[in-house]
């Protein structure tokens, strides 16, 4: 994977709260000069063992959906390296959460990510690995390497901070409603980044507003 980066963020194109999440990362990158590798977490492979009442077939639905969109980037890895991948995630998320396109994912998601990698810049024709579960196996290594840095009954995104280096920290989060930029962006990274690296296990509260995407 070659020099660490100073950041590890495991995401599911799916999850609104690690879209959001991902925005202010890459806020703070417009302020700092920090690198950031792009790796992977399925919900789908998250929730396998529930059952209804408490997991719909709604949300099953999209964590489906997730992985399929997953197997791309993970294509899109394997053939075009880490920066394709952020660019490739950054089309997804904004179809997915932004325009609100997340049915046209569910329905039919090679024709979807299609349009995301022609977006993106990279290699339309990857989109045909949304069908390709050789890469279920790379996927669920991913999911659980992220488990093995929190511990269990987290949820995504998953960000380590230092990775392989002295000081490496990681946790669920931070979930923030909208991601903040500029001074806020950073002054933010800061404390969790601080958190993150210094032993402190869990900070929890209810949201302070709701989603924005903006």
């Amino acid at each position: 994977m070659g020099a660490s980066p100073d950041l590890e963020f495991f995401l599911d194109p799916v999850c609104p709260w690690c879209w959001i999440t991902s925005r202010w990362v890459r806020n703070v990158q417009a302020e700092k000069d920090y690198s950031v590798r792009w790796r992977f977490i399925s919900l789908k492979v998250l929730n396998e063992d529930r059952t209804a009442p408490d997991y719909s077939d709604d949300h099953r639905a999209v964590h489906v959906a997730g992985l399929s969109a997953l197997r791309v980037l993970d294509a899109v890895r394997i053939e075009h390296g880490n920066d394709a991948v952020r660019r490739a995630y950054t089309a997804t998320g904004t179809a997915i959460h932004v325009d609100r396109r997340r049915k046209e994912l569910i329905a039919d998601p090679v024709a979807f990510m299609r349009t995301c990698l022609e977006s993106a810049g990279v290699d339309a024709a990857l989109a045909e690995h949304a069908l390709d579960d050789s890469h279920d196996a790379h996927l669920r290594a991913e999911t659980a390497a992220a488990l093995e840095r929190t511990g269990p009954d987290v949820g995504t995104p998953i960000l380590t901070f230092a990775p392989g280096q002295e000081g490496e920290g990681s946790f669920f989060g931070p979930v923030v409603n909208k991601a903040p930029t500029g001074h806020d962006a950073v002054r933010l990274w800061e404390a969790v980044e601080t958190l993150a690296t210094t032993g402190v296990a869990e900070l929890k509260r209810s949201l302070r507003g709701d989603i924005d995407f903006t």
